[in-house]
């Protein structure tokens, strides 16, 4: 008798997502903290890297968490749906605690504090510089690393900070400076429910929180990326535009990009944990369809020739109710 219990690993609950093709699973294993040298940050910068068990010429995947309310999510603890996937996908994934965590919670007065916008993107560069030293903490990934193919992914806060590494460019609000903070080493990038455009878009209470987003612009942004937005994200706190705003980074850019709208996802969008109180409407169907696109779209970019995002984007299409790609 044929079984029709879903793959190991796999949610029941996947159904029209599970069509979307990737590659085969391989188990992953994680190691955390690894603590990279960073003697002028307030505290030493810890990483999780997780990556498949078998292997080599794994590209990299540097994953910034956002900003919620939770006490560990945001943190090289959380998005486990992405990181597990991604890694069991054939990608080595490297998650930083950044000083916003509030699994830190430093005094209101450290420099940078709350948000710490401008040390998040020196995190990742940090990281960037210490490859070597993340492999020798974890022996079984030693020589394993592609440092050719190398992308960036982040959620709402981290999503700033991995547009403004892919080029997007922007104006400290305390100085003045124009800021150019473009990481050669990267590649590509996925962006998820990502802060849009700053002036007129912001409510006050986003041009308060947001102050350093507040001139921005997405035009220098030419790298590949894929753009990720729930139709149910208004923002409401932060934006006068809703759940539109969080599309500029596509609009506004440069191709070659482009846009992932999930029908009825929120801005949590299910991601950041497993049955995280954070996401309002959590479906395995649409956190399987995230991870089986950002995943196909990244090797789409990051390797000539592989067919897997074409065939992905025609079967979400035929699908058709999970969401829609616009591509530039």
């Amino acid at each position: 008798m044929q079984s029709t219990s879903p793959p190991l690993a796999e949610h029941a609950l996947i159904d029209q997502a599970s069509k979307l093709p990737i590659i085969s699973a391989t188990p992953t294993i994680s190691i955390t903290p690894i603590t990279i040298p960073s003697p002028s940050r307030a505290v030493p910068l810890q990483v999780r890297l997780t990556v498949p068990t078998t292997g080599s010429s794994l590209p990299i995947i540097l994953l910034s968490h956002g900003h919620g309310a939770s006490f560990n999510l945001s943190s090289l603890n959380g998005y486990g749906p992405l990181a597990n996937f991604w890694a069991a996908h054939g990608f080595a994934v490297i998650q930083p605690t950044h000083l916003s965590s509030r699994s830190l919670s430093l005094p209101k007065e450290t420099p940078g504090a709350p948000l710490f916008w401008r040390e998040r993107v020196n995190d990742m560069k940090t990281i960037l510089d210490h490859l070597d030293g993340v492999e020798k903490a974890a022996p079984f990934v030693e020589g394993r690393l592609d440092r050719d193919r190398i992308a960036v992914a982040g959620h709402s806060l981290g999503g700033n900070t991995a547009s403004l590494l892919l080029g997007m460019r922007a104006i400290d609000p305390e100085s003045g400076e124009h800021v150019d903070f473009t990481e050669p080493r990267i590649k590509a990038g996925i962006l998820v429910a990502v802060p849009g455009d700053g002036g007129d878009s912001l409510s006050e209470n986003g041009k308060r929180l947001l102050n350093f987003a507040s001139q921005v612009s997405f035009k220098e942004m030419t790298k590949p990326a894929l753009v990720v937005v729930g139709d149910d994200d208004d923002s409401a706190h932060l934006t006068v535009k809703g759940w539109k705003w969080h599309t500029d980074p596509y609009h506004l850019s440069e191709g070659p990009k482009s846009l992932l709208t999930l029908f009825g996802g929120d801005h949590c969008l299910g991601i950041s944990g497993y049955d995280t109180n954070e996401t309002k409407n959590e479906s395995p169907e649409r956190v399987a369809a995230i991870q089986r696109l950002t995943a196909a779209y990244l090797r789409d970019v990051l390797y000539d020739g592989d067919s897997v995002w074409k065939s992905a984007t025609d079967e979400l299409h035929a699908i058709g109710s999970i969401g829609q790609i616009d591509s530039k």
